[in-house]
């Protein structure tokens, strides 16, 4: 753990863009539970909530591919900075809403914020290569994948204690501050966050761009199996929709438990990237060590739904997110060593917009069939879809990457590889 976490204070650059991205993913948190709960008291409804849970999976998605694009052509200090500042322009909106009349600003700018984090997050992605020492990549890795973890437990504690004992506005400026001064760490970065270009400047085409990317993806499977593997776990979070029923159907108890299933939840996030950072240091490792996290993932979930005790639900609940923690770190980690710098970001693009839409189907599947079935039934079906998929997964890519090497970085027709 220490050695791994000594990358922060070897690695000036990658520190300053760890702390801007800690922000970002703190940002989500500290303002989506306080504006839930500003919506369910203004209008007395649960929708206006549930559609903007929706806009920031949803509206994410359908701008990756442009994100992509944006992230390998632009210059992705200036794409990041602008994206921090489009984010501030839309939690600002959120001080606009006070009525029930007015509480359709809230899902609005929930969307204009994850169109701001669907650019951020390709272009910080694929930079974070490019600020480290190739011997700290591994390690590197592994912090920033503790990040999401990390503030979904603190981001959403303090945003709900805050939200209560001040008010939710408070967040949504405090949001604002911080905000502004994750850009201004993004400019201390020192290295460029991105190889040299070579050969003539070319402009950014995003249907021609996108092509190119997909067209790479097809013809080498080992990226293609690289970037459908995060939605094992992704066809298993609608579970998230079923935890409050979980609690106070399964278990008769109610906010406060539903508050520590979440907590679980980041725990096993934050801790899962960190755990798993051995395996960043064996590329052998990766292919079979991302099957047995997307299994571990579905059987924890598998075991949930039949244990009668909430204690070892919550245990259960942060294991299966550290297996799926340590599937995220893992296939970023070989995406970067295996994507040349001019198709990163359209390869993560399209990476997180496959699981962001996996995520979005998920919750909706949940959601119909904790209605007609109950908790316990959508969270076994949750689990089971992500170990079926596992296998699937498993025997698929075995045979596609056989004889492939564990990790080479192909240069693109008409560009230099990084």
């Amino acid at each position: 753990m220490a050695p791994t976490l000594s990358v922060l204070t070897r690695q000036r650059d990658f520190r300053y863009l760890f702390l801007a991205e800690l922000v970002v993913f703190g940002g989500d948190w500290f303002v989506l539970i306080p504006l839930l709960t500003l919506l369910q008291q203004l209008t007395g409804s649960g929708l206006p909530g549930a559609i903007a849970l929706a806009a920031d999976t949803a509206v994410g998605a359908l701008v990756l591919p442009l994100a992509g694009t944006l992230a390998d052509r632009m210059n992705r200090r200036r794409l990041m900075i602008t994206a921090n500042l489009g984010a501030i322009g839309a939690v600002a909106l959120l001080f606009a809403v006070r009525s029930a009349e007015l509480a359709w600003i809230g899902p609005v700018a929930i969307g204009l914020a994850a169109v701001a984090k669907a650019i951020y997050t390709p272009a910080a992605s694929a930079a974070l290569p490019n600020v480290v020492d190739p011997d700290d990549l591994a390690a590197a890795n592994a912090v920033a994948g503790s990040a999401w973890g990390t503030m979904a437990v603190v981001g959403a504690s303090l945003g709900g204690v805050l939200s209560q004992v001040i008010s939710p506005y408070a967040c949504f400026g405090i949001t604002v501050v911080c905000l502004i001064a994750a850009a201004l760490v993004v400019l201390r970065v020192r290295r460029p966050l991105q190889a040299p270009r070579t050969g003539p400047r070319v402009a950014a085409r995003p249907v021609r761009d996108i092509a190119e990317a997909l067209r790479y993806i097809r013809r080498r499977p080992r990226v293609a199996s690289l970037v459908t593997v995060k939605s094992a776990v992704g066809l298993g979070n609608g579970v998230l929709a079923v935890f409050p029923v979980l609690a106070e159907k399964a278990f008769g108890l109610g906010a406060v438990a539903t508050g520590l299933l979440f907590a679980a939840r980041g725990l096993g996030a934050l801790v899962g990237p960190l755990l798993f950072r051995r395996v960043l240091e064996h590329r052998d490792w990766l292919m079979p060590g991302l099957a047995i996290s997307m299994a571990s993932y579905g059987v924890a979930y598998l075991v949930v739904s039949v244990t009668p005790w909430f204690a070892l639900v919550l245990v259960l609940v942060a294991v299966a997110h550290v297996s799926g923690g340590g599937n995220w770190v893992m296939s970023s980690y070989a995406l970067q060593i295996t994507v040349p710098d001019q198709l990163r970001g359209r390869v993560f693009s399209t990476d997180h917009m496959i699981v962001s839409l996996s995520i979005a189907v998920s919750t909706l599947v949940a959601g119909v069939l904790v209605d007609a079935f109950g908790p316990r039934e959508a969270i076994a079906v949750s689990g089971g879809l992500t170990a079926c998929y596992a296998l699937v997964w498993f025997l698929v890519t075995r045979r596609i990457t056989r004889g492939e090497p564990a990790a080479e970085v192909a240069a693109v027709p008409g560009t230099t590889a990084s």
